[in-house]
């Protein structure tokens, strides 16, 4: 089954047709401390009346199997069954957790994603991937399960902080980066500085969902070409796990951005990737991104996390390339002199 996406800023009434259209005995709703107090009173959901609210903590640092038994236990207690609905209100740990506890609990509960970051309605709600962070890793445990339907809105952007919106910005650079040259470089014009609830930015993200759900369509079960997603993300990993380490924990959207550069700088240097796209990729990212700060104390410890990394194969790192834009070469073994220099110009193109 294919995920259903609406896109609009009428997200109560959107709610409410899906309600109304289906047969459940009780609502959930999976919050976190932030979107329960911010978002759930937005919803005005007269079909939600009634629902249970179940509110889990903000954070990377809690989409954990600890959190995630706490939401089983909730479920357990209040005698949720396979008719019931579950609707994850939040961002990508939300929508992660929630979607994986509603596809574990009794083998399988429905539920809808309405997302409240950029980041989570670019990437982490759509395409029926679920999951937590596990011994130290990303995303270690998880399944692939479509929500009945996603509900995309701009409507919840104002909420968030400005390092937020950057954060799925993000995940929009790479989506164009893997369509065309043209949207890459009209992503490049944005300051930051213009209203993001509005209906010209809600197409931006329509076209962007559109492209992440081109790729999830043809290969919904990641065997092959929707390996292209992961674009940049081999390095954006490691560098959020070592951040981890650190007691320091970054923005996944932000390790994008960071991976992204490194990623792409092998793109030109195995594919031929024209440097000048590289080095606009390159100039964006750093002003608007900042640096993730590494010294060359750190490159082994980023290489083992890398060959770590669930794309990699035979303890090989593995990385998605670019030819150009648009023309994805996604498997691609990296040696490790290649990697460590990658993070070279990384740090040089970072400043650092």
């Amino acid at each position: 089954m294919n995920t259903q996406v609406t896109h609009t800023n009428r997200v109560a009434q959107a709610i409410d047709r899906i309600i109304d259209a289906g047969d459940f005995t009780r609502i959930f709703i999976i919050a976190d401390t932030n979107t329960a107090k911010l978002v759930v009173p937005q919803l005005d959901s007269k079909s939600c009346t009634g629902a249970q609210l179940i509110t889990i903590p903000a954070g990377e640092k809690n989409k954990s199997l600890e959190t995630l038994s706490k939401i089983w236990t909730q479920f357990s207690d209040s005698g949720a069954t396979r008719n019931c609905l579950v609707i994850n209100v939040g961002g990508g740990v939300v929508t992660d957790i929630g979607g994986m506890a509603a596809a574990t609990f009794k083998r399988g509960m429905p539920f809808i994603n309405c997302p409240t970051s950029l980041l989570a309605a670019v990437d982490a709600a759509l395409g029926g991937k679920t999951g937590i962070n596990f011994n130290g890793l990303k995303n270690e445990v998880g399944t692939f399960t479509d929500p009945l339907h996603t509900i995309i809105s701009t409507r919840f952007l104002s909420t968030l902080p400005p390092h937020e919106i950057k954060a799925g910005y993000a995940e929009m650079l790479k989506h164009a980066m893997l369509h065309n040259n043209e949207t890459f470089h009209r992503l490049l014009r944005n300051d930051f500085k213009q209203s993001f609830d509005t209906d010209e930015f809600l197409n931006e993200v329509k076209t962007s969902s559109a492209i992440k759900l081109q790729f999830v369509h043809i290969d919904p079960n990641d065997m092959g070409p929707r390996h292209a997603l992961n674009y940049g993300h081999t390095f954006a990993h490691a560098f959020e796990s070592l951040a981890m380490m650190r007691h320091k924990p970054i923005s996944h959207g932000f390790a994008v951005a960071w991976g992204l550069v490194a990623e792409t700088f092998l793109s030109h240097h195995i594919c031929g990737f024209p440097a000048v796209d590289l080095y606009a990729l390159a100039h964006f990212v750093l002003a608007n991104y900042g640096a993730f700060k590494i010294t060359c104390d750190n490159y082994e410890t980023l290489i083992e996390l890398m060959t770590h990394d669930k794309k990699s194969r035979h303890g090989e790192i593995n990385c998605v390339l670019l030819s150009e834009c648009g023309k994805p070469i996604y498997d691609q073994r990296i040696s490790k002199d290649c990697a460590m220099a990658a993070l070279d110009v990384y740090r040089d193109l970072m400043n650092i």
